[in-house]
């Protein structure tokens, strides 16, 4: 995102008018500010500000998304996992902002936005293939597959960017074969890239 620095003198009323207004017109209660921003002033401006009439570029400090998840289990999936299909990851490494949920193993998008996803899911002791997606809304984004027969442990990998709606769910589901397996070896991750 670009950031447009604000004229001087804008930046000095702007700074005087939040100061004021932290204190109140009275001066004996504040006003709670809420959120966050950042306001970058210059004193040397070397053209008149476009866009905005006061050239004000603000960017949001709360919107930082980011989850991984690992597959520790070291059994076939519990019933609920085979009636939905959706790959289960009962490990939580990262999770800030909370849009990852440990129950159902599925993120849901706080914002619209530009989100990162990969995932490398491990087959073991399972001479079949499978095929494993990233789901969004219950539609397929990107799949891989992992299917070498003569290997004990192989894995389905991919990774990709996604436009998703604020409220929109992403998970892994499991389209083919059978997942067995846990170890720390299979894992799930995402992140927003910028919101839109």
């Amino acid at each position: 995102m670009h950031i447009r620095p604000l004229p001087f003198e804008l930046c000095i009323l702007l700074v005087g008018l939040l100061i004021w207004g932290a204190y109140g017109q009275n001066d004996t209660e504040p006003i709670v500010l809420e959120g966050k921003c950042l306001v970058v002033c210059d004193s040397t401006p070397s053209s008149e500000p476009a866009g905005n009439a006061l050239g004000m570029s603000v960017r949001s400090g709360s919107g930082r998304v980011a989850f991984s998840a690992s597959r520790q289990t070291n059994h076939e999936p519990t019933d609920m996992s085979n009636r939905t299909m959706i790959i289960y990851f009962d490990n939580i490494l990262v999770n800030v902002g909370s849009h990852f949920d440990h129950e159902s193993s599925i993120f849901l998008a706080p914002r619209r936005g530009v989100y990162s996803f990969n995932f490398h899911v491990v087959k073991a002791y399972n001479r079949q293939t499978i095929q494993v997606s990233l789901m969004v809304n219950g539609w397929p984004m990107i799949s891989a597959f992992a299917g070498d027969q003569d290997v004990i442990r192989e894995a389905a990998t991919n990774a990709g960017l996604v436009i998703m709606e604020k409220g929109d769910k992403a998970y892994l589901r499991l389209e083919r074969g059978n997942l067995m397996g846990g170890w720390k070896y299979s894992t799930f991750s995402g992140f927003l890239v910028f919101p839109l």
